[in-house]
């Protein structure tokens, strides 16, 4: 339970200076926004808002900083080549003389991913999290070898962290994953709620949550809430898991052949359910996919999945068991190509061939974007003989880890704050929420539908938008590289993947200022060779007369290289409608760059010699 000193009002807040924040805010501001002043509690988002996924949201005062959670967002279909999406650390980079913690609510990769990219740019003081979250990070932290490079403190409901200005609570809720806390922050200036994901769930997996202590939040009386958006959209209250396990207990009786379930690995109750209903009906449990394995031995290590070794098989033993004695447990549930189920709808997997008759459950439903993907998926699971089941009106394969309308309206009368912020979400799911809010009584300018970088000022128990905002914008990561994938190298991998490339090599002799022979034409992605041989000698052609037009005079290789590019781009889509990137290479003659270093050489020798300036003694 949250100590009730956490409760109690702060007096010691400084004397306010009202001198602006910095310069940027001496302008007249619009909109009813003011300016910042010294004392004020500032609130801003760098991930969060407008999306699902990189969540980060921070609090600040004076000379502190308190973050909640540090997330990465994965990428769209098209950005190709990245692997994940993290806010931009630049403001906090600035600020790295201040004091930072970071909290974390729960351990998935939307609120957790971003930890090991944060701590190469920013100086983090400690990183508090839940028993479960402390083993996953302490897992990515090892992959990387970042042990050591921050003290990581374990937390629960009734741990508080006292820091200069802040002073946090922590209360249980109920999510797809083990140990997962909402956060009372006591500010200076007032008392802010942080629900983290949430849902209620009467009859839940886990650890229910804390009713009694949200309820005397809301009497002690709360500023700000920020609370969870995801599921704005969904009315009325979502199914309980308790249902979600009799359902999927029930398939596992119904199946007389060879069991294949998806789901995400980081729904930690919903592995444990599947791993528990296949072990009531005498199957024998694999385990495909790294992060799922990740997650079961963390699981079972740590007592959250109760399944003892002899339950389990190897790849080897696979092929050993009756079909009708397994269970086969992977990921790839959001289609993602790479990831086990895919390649088994493929067959491409090493150890699993679809045969007719296989049942493939998705105990999950598509994240938005994900749609496309995943039909392709089952669409070929179809073809390959098997028998498909998804979440439907008829069938509850699968819940939701986030509040519906109905639960999001129970936690506002729960906490009754005087402000509110939806978070955690896309626009039209904020907005929603925005409109939920004014259902249960909240005053339309006492809601906030921020954006990334917008800065909101606590100041008295009253809550102000303020004019300044910061810089929080999406960095593209690529490998371990957080510097940025630039949007140049997107589009180009953009064009590379739908049209391919055309590489000209040309031999000059740029002593005699001639094209030596034919340009050689050669093509990666764009077209299929063999049925194309009449267009690229016609390109080599066209190029050809190109250049030769193009050397009657004196020219440089860049303009050569233009030539080429302005001749076969054009061509090249008239014939085939696309446009693929078209690379020309030069390769001099040996004559004529000997000719050229010659040439330089004699520059060298003509040029003056540089006269040494007497150096000044020092005193």
């Amino acid at each position: 339970m949250i100590r009730k000193e956490l409760f109690m009002n702060n007096n010691h807040r400084n004397n306010r200076n009202t001198a602006p924040r910095n310069n940027q805010e001496n302008t007249k501001n619009s909109y009813n926004k003011i300016n910042t002043e010294r004392g004020d509690t500032l609130i801003y988002a760098m991930g969060g808002l407008g999306e699902v996924g990189k969540n980060m949201y921070c609090f600040e005062h004076e000379n502190e900083i308190l973050i909640i959670d540090s997330g990465v967002r994965f990428p769209e279909e098209n950005l190709l080549g990245v692997d994940y999406v993290i806010p931009d650390y630049n403001y906090l980079v600035k600020n790295n003389r201040k004091r930072k913690v970071l909290i974390i609510t729960h351990g998935h990769e939307d609120h957790i991913g971003g930890i090991p990219f944060l701590l190469k740019s920013v100086d983090i003081e400690a990183i508090y999290a839940p028993a479960f979250a402390v083993a996953l990070i302490n897992k990515k932290l090892e992959e990387r070898r970042m042990l050591r490079s921050v003290k990581i403190i374990e937390i629960n409901d009734r741990s508080s962290v006292k820091m200069q200005h802040f002073t946090c609570g922590f209360f249980n809720t109920t999510h797809s994953i083990p140990d997962s806390l909402g956060i009372l922050i006591n500010t200076p200036n007032g008392r802010i709620v942080h629900t983290g994901d949430f849902k209620f769930d009467l009859t839940p997996v886990g650890t229910n949550s804390d009713y009694q202590v949200m309820a005397y939040m809301g009497q002690i009386g709360v500023d700000l809430l920020l609370s969870d958006s995801t599921n704005s959209g969904v009315e009325d209250f979502s199914i309980s898991e308790k249902k979600v396990a009799a359902e999927i207990l029930d398939t596992m009786k119904k199946t007389s052949g060879r069991l294949i379930v998806a789901t995400f690995a980081s729904n930690v109750y919903r592995v444990s359910q599947i791993l528990e209903a296949a072990v009531a009906c005498g199957r024998k449990v694999i385990i495909f996919g790294r992060s799922m394995e990740n997650v079961v031995t963390i699981g079972r290590k740590m007592g959250k999945i109760k399944v003892g070794e002899q339950h389990f098989l190897s790849p080897d033993q696979l092929g050993r068991t009756p079909a009708n004695k397994t269970c086969i447990v992977c990921t790839g549930s959001q289609g993602e190509p790479l990831a086990a189920l895919s390649r088994i709808a493929n067959g491409t997997h090493r150890y699993i061939k679809l045969i007719p008759g296989d049942t493939v459950v998705f105990s999950s439903s598509p994240i938005p974007g994900n749609g496309a993907s995943v039909n392709q998926v089952v669409n070929k699971l179809f073809r390959a003989g098997a028998n498909v089941l998804t979440k439907s009106i008829l069938s509850n394969l699968h819940t939701t880890g986030h509040a519906s309308q109905e639960e999001q309206k129970l936690m506002l009368q729960l906490i009754k704050p005087k402000y509110f912020m939806p978070i955690h979400g896309e626009y039209k799911m904020l907005v929603q929420h925005k409109e939920t809010g004014k259902e249960t009584g909240l005053a339309d300018d006492h809601i906030f539908t921020c954006a990334n970088g917008d800065v909101l000022i606590l100041r008295n128990h009253q809550v102000f938008e303020s004019s300044w905002r910061i810089q929080a914008d999406d960095i593209y990561v690529d490998g371990n590289d957080i510097s940025g994938v630039s949007t140049a190298v997107l589009k180009d991998r953009t064009i590379l993947a739908d049209n391919g490339l055309v590489a000209a090599i040309i031999a000059i002799d740029s002593k005699e200022n001639k094209v030596l022979c034919k340009p050689v034409i050669v093509s990666r992605g764009f077209v299929f060779i063999k049925d194309s041989q009449g267009l690229l000698r016609e390109a080599e052609q066209i190029v050809y007369a190109a250049l030769n037009e193009k050397m009657k005079e004196r020219t440089t290789f860049s303009e050569l290289k233009n030539c080429v590019r302005s001749t076969l781009e054009p061509f090249l889509y008239n014939k085939t409608h696309r446009n693929p990137i078209v690379i020309p290479v030069i390769i001099n003659s040996k004559t004529a760059m000997a000719a050229m270093a010659q040439a330089r050489a004699a520059r060298a020798t003509k040029r003056p010699a540089k006269k040494k300036e007497p150096q000044n003694a020092q005193s």
